[in-house]
């Protein structure tokens, strides 16, 4: 794995010399899970900023995408939820197109892309759906690739469910205490057991979250993280 990355100050130092050959097609992929409301979008935001101010190239994007299969499953989140099955069909099409037409265009340049959710999520809710979350694991990485980093921003859900009730639109079939607590879990047993996973407070200020996250990702560079707690 490519070494990079230090930390001067509140300042990310990068550049394009030092990312080269950090990720599998060239560039470097991060991803960002969590729980809803554990501000996970705000901090993927927040890194892709600093990056690019730092003259890397970022790609920011997110799942489910704003293509067809994306919008046809947030609009399911609110109506009515599809089978299981059919639920996963969608988000394979949806990433699958996602992997193809940006994420590894992007990767095969050199530039590092940041996903908020990625297939980790599809892992954890699919699998408390029912299905069996290695098949799920499985079925994603034979077209998916890996992130060399997945930040999991861990919060309470009682503090999550409190930052998300003012949100306008329709509301998560998914946003209630009984199901976050389960998927906190979930997410958490996943770092355990999965390589690449760095824990992030999600109870801290928005500014000394993201300083941890640009500490880590240092460390993460120069290999100073070996294990999800570093």
């Amino acid at each position: 794995m490519g070494r990079a990355g230090r930390v001067n100050g509140d300042r990310l130092i990068t550049s394009r010399r030092q990312i080269e050959g950090a990720g599998k097609e060239g560039g470097v992929l991060i991803a960002f899970e969590g729980i809803d409301g554990s501000g996970k979008s705000t901090q993927a935001a927040r890194l892709a900023e600093a990056l690019r101010a730092d003259g890397s190239e970022v790609v920011l994007t997110k799942e489910p995408t704003d293509g067809p299969w994306g919008k046809k499953l947030r609009q399911s989140f609110v109506t009515a939820r599809m089978t299981a099955k059919d639920e996963l069909d969608c988000f394979l099409s949806d990433r699958r197109e996602h992997v193809e037409q940006l994420i590894r265009p992007a990767l095969n340049r050199g530039a590092t892309v940041i996903v908020d959710r990625y297939y980790w999520s599809t892992v954890v809710y699919q699998g408390m759906r029912g299905l069996d979350p290695a098949e799920v694991l499985k079925l994603n990485e034979a077209f998916a690739p890996r992130p060399d980093v997945t930040f999991l921003v861990d919060v309470d859900p009682h503090v999550a469910l409190e930052r998300i009730s003012g949100r306008a639109g329709g509301r998560d079939l998914l946003e209630n205490l009984e199901v976050q607590l389960k998927v906190r879990e979930a997410f958490t047993a996943l770092a355990r057991t999965q390589p690449g996973f760095i824990l992030i407070d999600g109870a801290l200020p928005e500014g000394a979250m993201q300083a941890q996250v640009r500490s880590r990702l240092a460390a993460w560079r120069t290999g100073a993280v070996t294990s999800p707690q570093s």
